[in-house]
């Protein structure tokens, strides 16, 4: 017993403690593992445990490293890379993983790279609805930029040939994965955009996250952005989506419903046609009516508004004006004539012809006139005596005034 050499707790775990300490490896250790018993506390330390199939560790990341050490919200399930040392807690007696920096890894890693440059371009406004540009509802010239090989560009060839035949599709063979695809990707938007097309279709078939990569770098997207000439975007499937949909001028769930967006059906038009040409028809016919029977109201208002009317009008009222100024003229004769034969009468009654005719003379004093009274006259005076038949003529020989005789 005395020559026992026995320790207390904590100088055991000090001395683990140096011994994990002077290890270089532990020092500076990258562990990769599934996150477990995530605890975010309010001290702003993360709590956590890092597993695999075979083991556990618990691990801790301080206030101070979140800022510079960890990009996303880490929740359990994550698959991660943990940087970062392995030391001992003495009070414990546990040694843990003392986290510096942690990536999630894989897919969550790419995941996470494409949030982020997501946000930023979003933030330049590259997504805003005010520069998308509208797909022109009958092209001609269709551009495609996905591999020559392939089910997406067969997909299009069919889609396309089958709404419209006449339409013109062309192919730009570009790499769609791996190395070198985002460069080819761009190479063919700049080709086809110089040709003028009506709009181009950039897609392939669905795939990884690994695979859809190069349709999540940023020189795609600014490409798409760029062109002038209309983009579809149609990579994957209907549940994928990559940067390039998010900035194109139209997303399509498939590089077939690309097809359909940007080929018209030609039946359809044809159809259409027939459609606005029975309805210009029937417009035009009313239109054509509605003129004539217009025109037939002007023409008769044009009549009765007319000169000639007016004319012909006014020769009416003269004509009645004429008779009934015959029938005035003719009345106020007849009343002329008669009020003629009553004054006619009437001088016929005091006429003095007809007074000489019942036996009275006209008598005057010559160059005196009328004779009216004996006062008129002096004896020996020449008077002119008218009967009905002559006229006598005689000197006064006496002048006897009634009074005289009285």
């Amino acid at each position: 017993m005395a020559n026992r050499n026995i320790y207390s707790v904590a100088q055991v775990n000090s001395y683990i403690k140096n011994m994990f300490a002077q290890d270089f490896m532990l020092r500076q250790v990258s562990i990769k593992g599934e996150v477990s018993n995530c605890k975010y506390h309010t001290s702003g330390h993360i709590y956590f445990t890092i597993k695999d199939a075979g083991a556990a560790m618990n691990a801790i990341m301080f206030a101070g490293s979140r800022a510079a050490g960890l990009s996303f919200h880490m929740k359990e399930g994550d698959q991660v890379i943990v940087t970062g040392s392995v030391e001992v807690y003495e009070k414990a007696g546990a040694y843990q993983l003392y986290a510096k920096k942690i990536e999630l890894d894989g897919e969550g890693n790419l995941y996470l790279k494409f949030e982020q440059l997501k946000h930023e371009l979003e933030e330049m406004g590259m997504f805003a609805a005010e520069y998308k540009q509208p797909i022109p509802q009958y092209a001609g010239r269709i551009g495609v930029v996905t591999a020559p090989t392939g089910a997406a560009v067969q997909d299009i060839r069919n889609v396309s040939s089958r709404r419209n035949p006449y339409v013109q599709v062309i192919l730009y063979p570009a790499l769609v994965q791996g190395e070198g695809a985002a460069n080819s990707i761009v190479k063919g938007i700049q080709t086809l955009d110089a040709m003028n097309l009506d709009v181009i279709i950039v897609g392939r078939g669905g795939g990884s996250i690994e695979d859809l990569w190069a349709f999540n770098e940023e020189i795609v997207a600014r490409a798409i952005f760029d062109c002038r000439t209309p983009i579809i975007s149609a990579v994957g499937h209907e549940t994928d989506w990559t940067i390039a949909d998010f900035v194109s001028d139209r997303r399509a769930p498939t590089p077939s419903a690309a097809a359909e967006l940007a080929v018209s059906d030609y039946r359809q038009t044809l159809e259409r046609l027939d459609n606005l040409r029975r309805r210009m028809d029937r417009n035009l016919t009313g239109r054509i009516d509605f003129f004539r029977e217009k025109l037939s109201h002007i023409k008769t208002r044009l009549n009765f508004l007319s000169p000639q009317n007016k004319l012909n009008e006014n020769k009416r009222r003269l004509a009645d004006i004429e008779d009934a100024l015959e029938r005035i003229m003719k009345q106020r004769l007849s009343d002329c004539r008669q009020r003629l034969a009553l004054l006619s009468g009437k001088m016929d009654a005091y006429s003095p012809a007809k007074k000489l005719a019942q036996g009275y003379a006209y008598v005057e004093v010559e160059k005196k006139g009328a004779l009216h009274s004996v006062s008129d006259i002096n004896a020996g005076d020449d008077i002119n005596i008218y009967l009905i038949d002559g006229h006598a003529r005689a000197v006064v020989s006496e002048v006897i005034n009634d009074e005289q005789r009285k």
